[in-house]
């Protein structure tokens, strides 16, 4: 039996390990984000797919999983783009388990990826930091004022309604409120393309 091992240098690709090796990872990292395991699967295979037709332009900057996970980011921004164009621009929900408080703070999550060392992915995280705090600027100012309080600066909701002279329910509809607004500004001003 003849060996034909290449010799691999640190970030060069290796498609054909793709699947064994980042196809859990990638699932895992794509469900957290559309909570949903057929989409997650499909979202991988497109990956795949697009990390394939694009390997000529992987330069080696970055590893191969953070390279992968770069593409499948913007693939889950295309699929909520698409769903939210389909359905007049709904806002956007991501659970995050079982904590109520955070199911749907899509817009609250990190924006930088740990794992990430793309050079774009700061100037992507900068540009959609802007964007937030432009659309945040342009909301009600109650609205504004409870959303910060709440998901910016992370206080109770005991506190903000002691705060604000509110009650519990009148809370959540200024935030859901803010969030679809947020959602519509960033749809007409960030993720259009």
């Amino acid at each position: 039996m003849v060996s034909t091992s290449i010799k691999m240098t640190e970030n060069q690709l290796n498609p054909d390990l793709w699947v064994d090796q980042y196809a859990d990872y990638l699932f895992n990292f794509a469900v957290s984000r559309v909570s949903d395991a057929e989409i997650a699967k499909d979202l991988v295979q497109e990956t795949f797919l697009a990390g394939l037709k694009s390997a000529k332009n992987y330069k080696g900057t970055a590893a191969e999983r953070t390279w992968l996970i770069a593409i499948l980011k913007r693939k889950v921004i295309d699929h909520y783009r698409k769903i939210n164009s389909n359905k007049g621009k709904a806002e956007v929900r991501i659970n995050y388990g079982t904590q109520s408080d955070s199911s749907g703070d899509w817009l609250e999550e990190q924006v930088a990826d740990p794992f990430s060392t793309l050079e774009n992915d700061a100037i992507e995280n900068d540009e959609l930091g802007l964007a937030i705090q432009e659309c945040i600027s342009k909301l009600p100012k109650k609205q504004s004022e409870v959303f910060v309080m709440k998901t910016i600066r992370g206080l109770s909701t005991d506190d903000i309604c002691n705060e604000l002279g509110i009650n519990p329910s009148n809370l959540w509809v200024m935030v859901h409120r803010a969030r679809t607004n947020l959602m519509g500004c960033l749809n007409e001003n960030w993720f259009k393309i």
